[in-house]
């Protein structure tokens, strides 16, 4: 504990002294969420292969949860074809309200839809995925891979337990053409979330912390300042043994598939019920 704290101090100090906060890019995307006076935190976040266009896509669309009270980290996975009403737009899939409005857009949309109020949000590079896993992770992450992928992800992964480094976790966490399609891809990315974070708790990947930063600057769009990020990172780190809880919504039994010509396939669903299962899993938060 006395190292890790150490450690920081000594991160804390690098940072002030090169005086480099992380990239804020509040002037790119107009972002509303509340951040003062708040116990909890959520942060909005999106996989985009195209940062920085008008008309970007996300196809991943998470909120992570921290409470400092509780020292837990919770992830919510949010499915990108929920149909739901978009401010001005009508009703649509849940991505479709990024792109017509960017981070702003999606998080009124998912405040009216689910009650849940996010304060920041951080746009995901893949190549800023790829990175990272590697500057983290340098031997890769172990994972069963239950049938060959490779339509649609520019690559062949191979049945089988094996160790995938950045680019190859990419496509494993983005791979969306089987039976399961994209509640598939949601569970492999809160998989390789959930292990991402317990090879981050080493030291040997917290000396890293201003490389990763470095990363964060510069493939990460995103309105969080350093020293939140410090401290949210600081205390998941100390409190090494806590496993992140996840969620994907719609929950089970409460959405139907639907399609519509406007919108193509999308899914319909008990937002009522998903609201209260949130409120539950939040813990009334």
């Amino acid at each position: 504990m006395v190292g890790l704290f150490n450690v920081f101090q000594y991160i804390e100090g690098t940072i002030k002294a090169i005086n480099q906060p992380l990239k804020n890019v509040e002037a790119n995307h107009s972002f509303q969420g509340e951040k003062n006076k708040i116990d909890a935190v959520n942060v909005l976040l999106l996989g985009s292969d195209s940062r920085g266009e008008k008309h970007a896509r996300t196809d991943t669309i998470m909120v992570a949860h921290y409470n400092p009270q509780t020292h837990k980290v919770k992830l919510i996975s949010l499915m990108r074809d929920i149909f739901v009403s978009v401010p001005n737009y009508g009703q649509q899939k849940l991505n479709a309200a990024y792109t017509y409005g960017g981070p702003e857009l999606l998080r009124e949309t998912i405040k009216e839809s689910f009650g849940l109020d996010i304060h920041y949000y951080a746009i995901v590079d893949f190549k800023g995925f790829e990175k990272t896993v590697d500057l983290l992770v340098p031997n890769g992450i172990e994972v069963d891979i239950p049938n060959e992928m490779s339509e649609g992800i520019g690559m062949t992964l191979e049945k089988g337990k094996q160790q995938l480094h950045g680019k190859e976790l990419l496509g494993y966490v983005r791979f969306r053409q089987d039976r399961l399609s994209d509640f598939g891809r949601v569970q492999r990315q809160q998989e390789v979330i959930s292990k991402l974070k317990e090879e981050a708790v080493s030291l040997h990947s917290v000396g890293k912390i201003p490389e990763l930063l470095d990363l964060l600057n510069t493939y990460i769009d995103t309105n969080i300042d350093t020293p939140t990020l410090l401290t949210i990172g600081k205390d998941i780190l100390t409190n090494k043994n806590e496993d992140i809880e996840t969620i994907r919504i719609p929950e089970d039994g409460s959405f139907q598939n639907q399609r519509y010509e406007e919108v193509g396939e999308v899914l319909e669903v008990d937002l009522h019920q998903n609201k209260e299962a949130l409120k539950q899993f939040l813990g009334g938060e």
